[in-house]
């Protein structure tokens, strides 16, 4: 008897066809009926109107057609009658990614997570890992005791273990975790990143269970992995046994056609089986530091979008003050830090140059303000540091995500399994609170240079930015905001790493607390970008009252990206859509685009300038090494 899933205002139904001419038609009444059964309601349904559509390609359905003639069996339905039938959007990718357990990049990961690439092992991967999975099979086939093989976990490591009742065992008493499940992106990147660690060959997984795991993540098919339960070693071993289980056809599985419904339902709907876990494989797959390295790279990428749109709205922010750029020259190259020459050579590219003009500029050239406060004229140093600071925990994530991470690893060349370490989370662990304590100052010097665009005694502006005074409030509260998020900031950079509790009867007696490190770096990150929106905000509104004075052309693109999407503050309206605008700008990178095009300008002008002015002084065929040499690359 065929059957089929159908959703009724988030609730899944499994409805058996009543028999072979049976209609779309009635195949919905009978979920309604059931759907008002379980909620108790009096009405069964059988007057109401509504609409159904397959999940899988969005197809809607005719209500008169036979049931069998347009659905598989364990389709996918949606059912709609003011249950908002929303169309299903999802758009399968058509280009893949291949993993060799080397060369994935923080970049490449997060675009995983979005759902931009299907994967694939490289032919090299393949082999590494059938290599692996022969150690394993030869130590089942001589009876050698093996960690995870045949004996128990953590405290139960000198217990053996008959082979056939354990894989399936730990996963499921590691299902420990707690909280608001992962985001799909975040749980795609778990996936996805589990098996390009496993692709490595060295933790004695099958071919046809990771094959099974690859098809799982081309078909979106997702586990429900709750954020919260890892300690960072021995790994992240609640969430990953939670994304097992899912694979296990048991719990909880998200797909774009299916949303949220019964795993082995899911699984089987895109016509995937449930894994099947051999000796080793229940270890080999909950055991490693995927969570804190996946939600990691997502932090670190965010936050290099973040540090170079920072130095761009700081640059609006100072021209809004009339500041100097004279601070932004000749002194770094006498403390030359990578960061601090990159940030000084990015304001040079956007403020007053030959290259680029400013009239604002021009209109207090002459006055007689020596130097601008530290938030302004230190930019470079303080948004330097940053950069550094990100590039440093790049590299150690970048590390981490290509990296074999559980116990025992399995190692083909001598035939050998060694039990040690490699799961321990210390090393994202530091490196991410280091992140969270680097990115932090991004917002808190941020904070202190709206400060200055609000108040008139610093800024020679109106009073929070708006006329009417007293009547308009204008970015009064704003600041507030930014302030507020600085403040919680403060407690977020505490860093998680230098607390250790003793797990696993005093077994695992040393652990990093990695996910937390990673989660709150997240936050942190978000409420940099949120205070940086709240910046952009506020010196494109000072720009308003320095009008008709125009500042270089590419701050002045910047400037009207912004008004594409919030208009000027000319009286006071609900300030949130206008901070919520700004901050999806920044998230989305629109303003790094938009000058990025004029930064190359920038460079490609100057280095003509340069040479040209070099083969004038010196002569045809006579150009100084360094004459190209004098800026810093964006």
């Amino acid at each position: 008897m065929r059957r089929v899933s159908v959703c009724i205002r988030g609730e899944w139904f499994r409805v058996p066809c009543s028999g072979p001419r049976a209609s779309v038609q009635s195949l919905g009444f009978e979920a309604l009926q059931r759907y008002h059964q379980a909620k108790k309601l009096e009405d069964g349904g059988r007057d109401m109107e509504f609409s159904m559509r397959r999940c899988w390609g969005g197809e809607l359905l005719h209500p008169e057609d036979k049931a069998e003639d347009v659905l598989e069996d364990d389709d996918f339905v949606q059912l709609g009658k003011g249950f908002q039938l929303i169309p299903n959007s999802y758009q399968e990718p058509k280009e893949y990614i291949s993993l060799d357990g080397n060369s994935l990049t923080t970049a490449d990961l997060v675009n995983l997570g979005r759902g931009l690439f299907k994967i694939k092992l490289t032919p090299e991967a393949e082999e590494k890992v059938m290599k692996g999975r022969e150690v394993i099979d030869a130590f089942i086939r001589e009876d050698k005791v093996a960690y995870g093989v045949n004996t128990g976990f953590g405290k139960f490591a000198r217990t053996i273990i008959p082979k056939e009742q354990l894989q399936e065992n730990v996963v499921r008493s590691h299902c420990a975790g707690v909280g608001a499940p992962l985001s799909v992106e975040r749980t795609r990147m778990l996936l996805v990143l589990r098996i390009n660690v496993l692709a490595k060959g060295h933790s004695g997984i099958s071919m046809e269970t990771l094959d099974a795991m690859i098809k799982a993540f081309n078909a979106s098919c997702l586990s429900w992995v709750p954020e919260k339960g890892t300690v960072g070693a021995s790994g992240d071993l609640a969430p990953l046994a939670h994304l097992t289980l899912g694979l296990m056809g048991e719990g909880r599985m998200w797909s774009p056609q299916s949303s949220w419904a019964d795993a082995r339902a899911v699984l089987e709907g895109h016509g995937l089986k449930p894994l099947v876990l051999k000796p080793k494989e229940g270890i080999a797959l909950i055991n490693g530091t995927q969570l804190i390295s996946s939600l990691g790279a997502e932090a670190v990428e965010r936050a290099v979008g973040v540090a170079r749109q920072a130095d761009v709205i700081g640059a609006l922010t100072l021209e809004a003050l009339k500041g100097t750029t004279k601070a932004f020259h000749t002194i770094h190259a006498v403390r030359p830090h990578p960061g601090q020459m990159m940030v000084a050579g990015r304001l040079r590219s956007l403020l007053d140059s030959d290259v680029f003009p400013s009239q604002i500029s021009e209109s207090h050239r002459s006055c007689n303000r020596v130097q601008d406060a530290y938030t302004l004229r230190c930019i470079p140093q303080v948004h330097g540091v940053v950069n550094d600071t990100i590039a440093f925990v790049q590299n150690v994530i970048s590390t981490e995500l290509n990296s074999a991470t559980d116990n025992p690893l399995v190692f083909a060349e001598t035939g050998e399994t060694i039990s040690g370490g490699n799961f321990h989370g210390e090393y994202p662990a530091k490196a991410l609170d280091y992140l969270a304590i680097g990115v932090h100052e991004l917002a808190s010097i941020s904070e202190r240079r709206i400060e200055r665009l609000v108040n008139p005694a610093l800024s020679e502006l109106p009073a929070f930015l708006v006329q009417d005074g007293g009547l308009n409030s204008g970015f009064m509260i704003a600041h507030c905001t930014a302030a507020a998020l600085v403040s919680e900031n403060k407690a977020l950079c505490h860093p998680s790493s230098v607390d250790s509790l003793s797990t696993s009867a005093a077994t695992e007696d040393h652990v990093s607390m990695g996910g937390w490190a990673a989660r709150k770096a997240l936050r942190v990150v978000e409420h940099v970008e949120q205070v940086l929106a709240i910046e952009l905000l506020a010196a494109c509104q000072a720009l308003e009252f320095l009008r008709p004075l125009k500042t270089t052309t590419p701050l002045e693109k910047v400037y009207e990206l912004l008004r594409s999407v919030v208009s000027p503050w000319d009286r006071d309206r609900i300030m949130s859509p206008d901070i919520e605008a700004a901050h999806t700008l920044i998230k989305q990178q629109k303003v790094w685009e938009t000058v990025q095009p004029y930064m190359d300008e920038y460079r490609t002008k100057l280095t003509y300038l340069s040479v040209s002015e070099a083969v004038f002084s010196l002569g045809p065929g006579h150009v100084p090494l360094h004459a190209t040499s004098s800026y810093i690359s964006s």
